[in-house]
């Protein structure tokens, strides 16, 4: 048996490809959404529901607090943990989701170097007082290559990666994996859509959320601590509702932030997911999708 990566940006599709290919190969699906993993974030994060499920097994959706920091190596432990029990009870681990670090932490050698508090305090505040361009530029000084990885808004990467140079005297590219067949032997497939269409679906799928009562659910997660939770409260929409909340109650203007913010997160995805030349690419909207996927992964039992 074979694991099979669904990837690509988000509002193409995959949670619902996920569950067919888990219903047709006798699988059981690992969410690979960072957000996802978060109890209560579920208007937001269009977490699949149980109906949507149609009986498939999911693992690793609700497992964190809103407080709790999402971490990678963590994901990575509890994920790898699973897909080994599956493969070894005779069933398809399939991972679904948009959130390409945690893909690559389950299917690459993606290691984790050690931290250390005080540093990282040190480079936080720096990033604070000088913004996260000013970081990124010191880190293009020092590892052009990991530098060309993380973006120059991505403030809390470029402190790890300015960290680890630090307290491990080596550059930060050095622990990012290289291209190589995928771990398990998984197969990686990629649903994309036209970029015209995948816009209108990120604003129509925003619309429902805030429609389904997004306001109401950021307002009763606030009670359980979200604006303290270092990772939920940058989540998209949950971030732009917050500031609403804490500003003027203008949830238009939340929502027109958020399908904005939602765009160019897409178009971050679709960047980072294109550069892996192991994927294979489907288009979402095609009728026939589920079939075509499953004629080229029908093999990996």
């Amino acid at each position: 048996m074979k694991p099979i990566a669904v990837v690509g940006p988000t509002a193409t599709g995959k949670s619902e490809l996920a569950v067919t290919l888990a219903l047709h190969l006798g699988g059981e699906v690992i969410n690979a959404d960072a957000m996802q993993l978060y109890r209560g974030m579920d208007i937001g994060t269009a977490k699949i529901t149980a109906a949507e499920r149609r009986g498939v097994p999911h693992h690793l959706l609700d497992v964190l607090d809103v407080t709790d920091t999402a971490s990678v190596a963590a994901y990575q432990r509890d994920a790898r943990a699973i897909v080994e029990r599956l493969l070894a009870e005779g069933k398809v681990p399939v991972l679904a989701g948009g959130s390409g670090l945690y893909v690559q932490a389950v299917l690459d050698d993606l290691r984790f170097p050690g931290t250390d508090p005080d540093v990282r305090a040190r480079l936080a505040t720096e990033a604070d007082l000088l913004g996260p361009a000013a970081l990124h530029a010191r880190l293009a000084e020092r590892d052009p290559e990991a530098a060309n990885a993380i973006l120059p808004t991505n403030a809390r990467r470029i402190v790890r990666a300015l960290e680890v140079i630090e307290i491990t005297g080596r550059p930060f590219s050095a622990t990012m994996p290289k291209p190589g067949p995928a771990r398990y032997g998984a197969v990686l497939i990629g649903i994309d859509r036209e970029v015209t269409e995948l816009d209108e679906r990120v604003d129509r799928r925003v619309d429902l959320m805030f429609a389904a009562g997004l306001v109401d659910e950021v307002r009763l997660l606030a009670g359980k601590g979200l604006r303290e939770g270092k990772t939920a409260s940058r989540a998209l929409g949950y971030q732009q509702v917050l500031a609403a909340l804490d500003g003027d109650g203008d949830f238009v203007a939340a929502a027109a932030a958020t399908k904005q913010a939602t765009r160019r997160f897409v178009r971050r995805q679709r960047s980072w997911f294109r550069r892996d030349t192991r994927i294979q690419w489907f288009t979402g909207g095609d009728q026939d999708v589920a079939e075509r996927v499953l004629s080229v992964v029908g093999g990996v039992g």
